[in-house]
């Protein structure tokens, strides 16, 4: 079979595309044809690869998918060939406490399939039956495949993690990244005042689009001046933090008292400054979050099937194409979430 794989990390000479055996499904597991996979910025970090964190190599790439049972093992009773799934991307023990009580992604075992283990960027794929789970009957493949792993992190970050609420502000940056816009989605379905920011005046329409109230281009020079000008004087509740250093000074200025920023990345640097004074004299919480548990993931899911949550497709590769694909989202030019098909 076909499939996208690293031996190596680097820049974009490292993907290959390439003829693997075709895995065995065993008795404990379901095989899943692969109809299409969706990128998220993981991507391009499992490429370049984390410094001091070791990843098994060759590794298949990708998180997120939609596809078709093709075989069931025998000791698996829920499933059938011939079911419409998505992928669930969580891989956790099951037997911890912290899985126990209901926090699959504290597991010491988490992992992320495309991360910790082969990913999904192939024409099959052999999974436990907790990493599947069934696709929404009205999305194609192509939509499913692009929901999952960024309404998860943005569900966990904004719902489960900073306890946003609807008479309350959300800051979300990059409102053109999957994330940012799942955040939005999210945050405006609660009832919360969105204010989003965009890189360019020509992704302001997306980003209002996807349900905005408010739009500032980060590339301007007074943009937190702003959104001063739109909260007042009384700060934002909730910060949506995935930038890190380039961002991170501005984040605290804008905090209001007792406010929350949330933070899943640092996408242009881990190190950032904190004046402790501020923080504990405004009450405030630095969250940090990875993921979700599998309570918000069932939650994200029940939302995508009723239509509370859409789809946000840019562009469609075929896997053939994946390094095209990775420099689209390196480059910026992205407006939503860019997907692989299977030929």
């Amino acid at each position: 079979m076909k499939a996208v794989r690293i031996h190596e990390h680097g820049g974009l000479e490292a993907l290959r595309y390439e003829e693997i055996p075709e895995p065995i499904c065993n008795d404990e597991k379901v095989k899943v044809q692969i109809k299409s996979a969706s990128l998220n910025h993981l991507d391009i970090w499992i490429r370049e690869g984390f410094p001091g964190m070791p990843l098994p190599l060759p590794l298949i790439m990708g998180s997120d998918g939609a596809g078709i049972i093709s075989e069931v093992g025998k000791n698996v009773n829920d499933w059938k060939v011939g079911n419409e799934v998505v992928i669930q991307p969580n891989t956790f023990c099951g037997e911890c406490d912290y899985c126990k009580n209901g926090k699959e992604n504290y597991c010491k075992n988490y992992g992320i399939i495309g991360e910790t283990e082969n990913g999904v960027q192939s024409e099959f794929v052999v999974l436990n039956p907790i990493n599947i789970y069934p696709k929404a009957k009205h999305l194609s493949f192509v939509d499913a495949s692009s929901m999952q792993l960024v309404y998860l992190t943005s569900y966990q970050m904004l719902i489960t993690r900073a306890n946003l609420q609807p008479n309350e502000t959300v800051l979300i940056y990059g409102a053109t990244s999957g994330i940012g816009s799942a955040g939005i989605q999210i945050a405006k379905h609660l009832g919360t005042k969105v204010i989003s920011t965009v890189g360019s005046d020509n992704k302001i329409e997306y980003a209002k689009q996807m349900g905005s109230d408010f739009v500032v281009n980060h590339s301007s020079e007074n943009w937190s001046k702003q959104v001063k000008e739109i909260v007042g004087k009384k700060g934002v509740n909730v910060i949506f933090e995935h930038p890190g250093t380039a961002t991170w000074e501005n984040s605290m200025r804008l905090l209001a008292k007792g406010g929350r920023v949330v933070t899943c990345g640092a996408t242009t640097g881990p190190i950032v400054k904190l004046d402790l004074r501020h923080l504990f004299m405004k009450q405030q919480t630095i969250i940090g979050s990875t993921m979700c548990d599998m309570k918000s993931f069932k939650q994200v899911m029940k939302h995508i099937e009723n239509g509370d949550y859409k789809p946000f497709v840019d562009k469609v590769y075929p896997m053939s194409e994946i390094a095209e694909a990775h420099k689209r989202i390196e480059d910026r030019e992205q407006i939503g979430k860019v997907v692989v098909s299977v030929e």
